[in-house]
């Protein structure tokens, strides 16, 4: 290691920076985070990916699953049309 650095240059602040994110404190539940942080176990994704995920679900802007119900009506809807 040298005896000394040249910090005259640096930026504070993330080495990243995050385009369209904000960091925020919010409260949460326990209940809440203890829910998302087992899910994230599960699943091996990070608790907060998902709970931005679930928030985003809620106000319409990521697109459904395919359910198979969904598939069925599709399916349904489609052989009505043909025949």
């Amino acid at each position: 290691m040298k005896k000394a650095y040249d910090f005259s240059k640096a930026k504070r602040g993330a080495v990243v920076p995050t385009i369209g994110k904000t960091r925020i404190t919010i409260y949460v539940d326990d209940e809440i985070l203890a829910h998302f942080r087992t899910l994230s176990e599960k699943t091996g994704r990070g608790y907060q990916t998902l709970i931005n995920e679930a928030l985003s679900a809620y106000i319409g802007r990521t697109e459904q699953l395919l359910t198979p119900e969904a598939v069925r009506r599709i399916v349904r809807e489609e052989l009505a049309l043909q025949g």
